[in-house]
């Protein structure tokens, strides 16, 4: 395929994705969260309070729908807050949503965690009021705040009636997370777990939640594949890179921590359409839409390279990058690119792709591409193998991490680089 070829596919790529954004989505990433979400105030030293990104968890396909079933979406806070307002998805599906209503609390703590909601904890969210609420096929909604106070570095509870079957759910397939699910009823509003009796490693319809409070630093979204999405860590710890990540900026002062988003989703791709929309496709409406977001880090690219058919161009994805950065900048973003990680001894290795990724890694290192870099590649790769990850690392199959590697990926990024200046803000 020749390079003109290539860039064409890249411009239809974009204006493709600007054409199929959801309009609720480019309303509020464009003027701001509508009527429903949009809600400031005053905390009590009289700072204005915003809107931030606490947790994402980025659609990537459908499942069957579970009529008359309540779900229990378990989700893991990075920042806290004294509200929160609950993010929903039908944007995969093909029929109306119908909400029969939507709860959220904060989850009883416990070892395993369980269903069960802390007392006096749940709270009824409504959509412009209501507390039914009909989601159209291919949108978002943002709801009504919510009054909880929400702590950082905790478990909350989205509970979500669906009282027909609304055709394909929306859900995020790698959750890595226990979810219930009660099989009959309405049972949003219970605080007991008892009606929960099965358990599923997906999250279904919600794919967000924000805070309120008085951290002025905005929103880091992690965009990437299933290194990103956790696979290797382990289950229902919150031990993804991006989670490792929001355990560091704990460290710094309440109001210049920023919220951490997870954008990862196992399968993805640059270019093509893998599990889920390709990053390029899915910019606007799982990074440039979320609440507060001034920086983007880039973990993208290996399953260009290892999968069918494969990118045998580096230039190819460098292209790609840079269009990803002009998107970002346009909206006042900052884009930090991490290298691709090694995956020698995998069943996808071979030499002919390890050039690729080599190339592709300098590129992202030399050619200025992004506005910081992340070494990843540096980081977990095996001084002896350079094509391998460190054992210590390796969860096994060569290509992703384990809780410690993990928490390497994390720590080789520079906090420095995660919130730009006002200066270093793009028009």
């Amino acid at each position: 395929m020749t390079r003109a070829i290539m860039l064409r596919r890249l411009l239809v790529t974009l204006v493709t994705a600007l054409v199929l954004t959801p309009p609720s989505v480019v309303a509020e990433a464009e003027s701001g969260p509508g009527p429903i979400a949009a809600h400031r105030a005053e905390n009590r030293s009289g700072a204005r309070d915003t809107w931030t990104g606490t947790w994402e968890g980025a659609a990537s396909g459908t499942a069957p729908a579970l009529p008359g079933a309540s779900v229990r979406n378990v989700v893991h806070t990075s920042l806290g807050g004294r509200a929160a307002r609950v993010r929903l998805s039908n944007r995969l599906g093909t029929a109306p949503l119908q909400l029969g209503s939507v709860t959220l609390a904060l989850q009883l703590p416990g070892v395993p965690s369980g269903p069960g909601a802390v007392a006096g904890s749940v709270r009824t969210v409504t959509f412009g009021g209501a507390r039914s609420f009909t989601v159209p096929a291919g949108r978002d909604v943002v709801s009504d705040p919510v009054e909880l106070a929400v702590p950082a570095d905790a478990n909350l509870l989205v509970s979500v009636h669906t009282p027909a079957d609304s055709g394909p759910a929306t859900f995020h397939r790698s959750a890595l997370q226990a979810n219930f699910v009660a099989p009959g009823g309405d049972r949003t509003a219970d605080e007991s777990g008892a009606a929960y009796t099965t358990t599923v490693g997906n999250w279904y319809y919600v794919t967000g939640v924000d805070v309120l409070g008085s951290s002025t630093a905005g929103s880091v979204v992690a965009l990437g594949d299933s290194i990103t999405d956790g696979t290797g860590s382990s289950f229902s710890a919150d031990h993804r890179w991006p989670d490792r990540l929001a355990d560091r900026l704990r460290d710094l002062p309440a109001d210049r921590r920023p919220g951490v988003l997870n954008a990862g989703i196992s399968g993805n791709r640059v270019l093509r359409e893998g599990r889920g929309p390709s990053a390029l496709t899915r910019l606007d409406t799982d990074a440039f839409s979320r609440a507060g977001v001034r920086t983007m880090i880039v973990l993208e690219g290996i399953n260009d390279i290892k999968g069918s058919p494969e990118v045998t161009d580096p230039l190819d994805l460098e292209n790609a990058y840079r269009l990803l950065v002009r998107r970002a900048h346009a909206r006042g973003i900052r884009v930090i690119g991490a290298t691709i990680t090694p995956y020698g001894g995998h069943s996808a290795y071979t030499p002919a792709r390890e050039a690729v990724r080599l190339a592709v890694n300098d590129a992202i290192r030399t050619r200025r591409i992004f506005d910081a870099v992340a070494d990843f590649d540096a980081t977990v790769r095996d001084p002896a193998r350079p094509n391998r990850i460190l054992p210590g690392y390796d969860p096994g199959d060569h290509l992703h991490f384990n809780d410690t590697g993990m928490r390497a990926l994390a720590d080789t990024i520079d906090l420095t680089a995660l919130v730009p200046t006002a200066a270093a803000r793009y028009p």
